[in-house]
């Protein structure tokens, strides 16, 4: 399988990328990584478009982003840059451009950087099927080059940046007739506009793959990367997973998308988009950057001969079906009792379990943990019927309750293993020709992988890597030790980057988190499902892909997204988009079951998939009208 497409799979390296400066901010290369963030008031109104640029800058924005709809706004952003100098903040802006070349002809002569989204720039997205012959494509084409121009010709003049950024869900009707609704079609659709500005010898420009699922968006990234190799480009990248939401599950998604393809060595630029204020985006990408701090290469990972694992495309990794483990089953969750003074049914109250006395039954929701690793403790009380436990091999051998955990050497020089399920603590520096001639007689094992070293996903990933190769199929839990000096929000960043990237990549059939500074096994339990959702692995809540608000918005999106998830967030398994606009619209939330759309001042429309429904409903009407669509087409269910 190519790896075109990163340094190395085995060591922590960043790609080299072309040193492009954004007014005095120099990106790519050798540069640090930076942070943008993006403003959520009226760009008309300057003082608090200021303001809040202010807010951003001391939370630690380097790269302040400002919508501008139309000429108007283009115009004010002098006002907004001079405003900002007089207080003497010189970070540098970036103007966001959808549909209208002219205000990013008239930006491109104010600010440092504009951002355009080739898949509307100049294209109109009708939502049609078109049939191009290649004739009638190259025509398109040349209309597109003709229309890009001036703006390359105004960059070039003033020595501003640009920003090619593809959504993947405003691929124009052009691409998807072509290509479908797919990462190639999002890598293409950029290429076009890069050819353009290379053929032009402009080179002052940032690419960026965006999407909300961030699965689709680490296979874009790859294969744009690919594709500049293939073309000897080398443009620095801007990292983003678009319309996250907020609270943990943006962050969790937001760390998952970003950090997978630092992982990579991919990346110059860093946005985590959030449903929130914009200040806020900033400490979470701080925390995924510490997250690649003092990472320690000298930890030797053997080499890669044959890489088996697709990085362009998601395939699950087969693995035997033992019980709910592995197979076809969703991935399973597992808590961490062994440390634990005392156990009684209130453990597992807030890890998905209830309790009731005066039924004599468990009730079980859907973020239930799966197993229970025990060690040596006891439990003298009825569990829930579908809850696993796990004891240390030596309390399993005397007791025969449950499900043994053995060290790689116990299972080596024991014959007594359990004929039902067993599991089996492994590193990669246990791997050797004894366990895996053991490993392949045994069609009950399922392994627990863990590893010390700083480069987590690099090991696990080479572990997966033999594996395959030696067509082992047992099932196998992603676990991981996080020390006592990580903090609890860089623990739900570290513990997203660490497990999300195997997952998105096909590998893990469960996870295992292990915080020595957390006895807070809700957080892990909900920061395990929280994985699991984000990487599309397992869905046991609903989903809101909700935009993070600009200037564009038209109504208040947090309030909204609020009210909107209290009213719907027992629908487990749907999808429901979230968009202040239009430009943030049917497009942006490309794999939505529901879509709330922003489509004019406190007026709201409806859509079922990519399909408008119902158009201008007032936005104290919408919520109600959203859930009779919602049960009109059978997807409601009482709580």
């Amino acid at each position: 399988m190519s790896t075109d497409y990163c340094n190395s799979l085995i060591k922590y390296s960043r790609l080299k990328t072309k040193e492009v400066f954004i007014g005095d901010l120099a990106i790519g290369a050798g540069n640090p990584i930076r942070i943008q963030s993006m403003t959520t008031t009226d760009t008309m109104n300057t003082d608090a478009t200021v303001e809040e640029c202010i807010r951003m800058i001391k939370a630690g924005c380097e790269l302040i982003r400002i919508t501008a709809p139309s000429k108007k706004e283009a115009e004010n952003l002098k006002n907004i840059k001079e405003s900002l100098s007089k207080k003497g903040y010189k970070t540098p802006i970036i103007a966001d451009i959808h549909y209208t070349p002219n205000a990013a002809e008239i930006a491109a002569s104010i600010v440092e950087k504009v951002r355009i989204n080739p898949g509307n720039y100049v294209d109109k997205k009708r939502f049609q099927k078109i049939e191009y012959t290649n004739q009638d494509y190259n025509k398109e084409l040349k209309r597109i080059e003709l229309r890009f121009l001036p703006l390359i010709t105004i960059c070039k003049k003033h020595n501003t940046a640009m920003r090619i950024g593809t959504n993947h869900g405003s691929l124009s009707d052009r691409i998807l007739s072509r290509y479908g609704d797919t990462p190639i079609g999002m890598v293409e659709s950029a290429m076009e506009f890069v050819r353009i500005c290379s053929r032009e010898n402009f080179h002052q420009i940032v690419l960026s793959m965006k999407s909300s699922n961030p699965k689709v968006m680490i296979q874009a990234y790859r294969l744009l990367v690919n594709q500049m190799i293939k073309e000897k480009m080398n443009y620095p990248l801007h990292l983003g997973v678009t319309e996250a939401g907020d609270g943990i599950d943006g962050r969790i998604k937001s760390a998952i998308g970003i950090g997978s393809l630092l992982e990579d060595g991919l990346g110059d630029t860093i946005r985590v988009s959030l449903t929130e204020p914009p200040e806020n985006e900033i400490p979470v990408a701080q925390y995924i950057l510490n997250h690649f701090l003092n990472r320690d290469n000298n930890l030797k990972i053997s080499k890669i001969h044959i890489y088996n694992i697709n990085p362009f495309k998601y395939s699950k990794r087969k693995s035997n079906n033992i019980y709910n483990i592995g197979g076809n089953n969703v991935p399973v969750v597992v808590a961490d009792f062994s440390l634990k003074q005392t156990i009684s049914p209130a453990s597992f109250f807030n890890l998905g379990y209830k309790y009731s006395v005066p039924l004599d039954k468990w009730h079980i929701t859907d973020q239930a943990v799966d197993y229970i690793f025990l060690g040596d403790n006891e439990i003298d009380f009825k569990i829930p019927g579908a809850l696993g436990l796990i004891y240390n091999y030596k309390k399993w051998k005397i007791d025969k309750k449950g499900s043994p955990f053995f060290r790689v050497n116990q299972y080596l020089n024991s014959s007594l293993i359990s004929s039902k399920m067993h599991f089996i603590d492994c590193r990669i520096s246990d791997f050797n020709n004894e366990l895996i001639c053991k490993l392949k007689d045994d069609k009950k094992a399922v392994l627990i992988i863990n590893t010390d070293n700083s480069n987590a996903v690099a090991e696990q990933r080479r572990l997966f890597v033999e594996l395959i190769k030696c067509k082992l199929k047992n099932p196998v839990i992603i676990g991981k030790n996080f020390n006592k000096d990580l903090s609890q929000n860089q623990l739900k960043i570290s513990a997203s980057i660490d497990i999300g990237s195997l997952l998105c990549d096909g590998l893990g059939d469960g996870i295992f988190i292990h915080a020595e500074n957390s006895s807070n096994l809700p957080l892990l339990n909900n920061l395990s499902f929280g994985i699991l959702q984000a990487t599309r692995t397992r869905i046991s809540k609903t989903e809101y892909i909700s935009c993070p608000s600009c200037g564009r918005t038209l109504f208040n999106l947090q309030e909204t997204t609020d009210k909107i998830r209290s009213a719907t967030s027992h629908l487990k398994g749907l999808k429901i988009g979230i968009m202040g606009c239009i430009v943030n619209g049917p497009g942006e939330m490309a794999d939505a079951d529901y879509g709330y759309v922003g489509s004019g001042i406190n007026k709201i429309t409806l859509y079922k998939g990519q399909n408008v429904v119902k158009r201008n409903i007032p936005t104290d009407q919408a919520l109600n009208e959203l859930i009779q669509l919602i049960k009109d087409n059978g997807d409601w269910r009482f709580q």
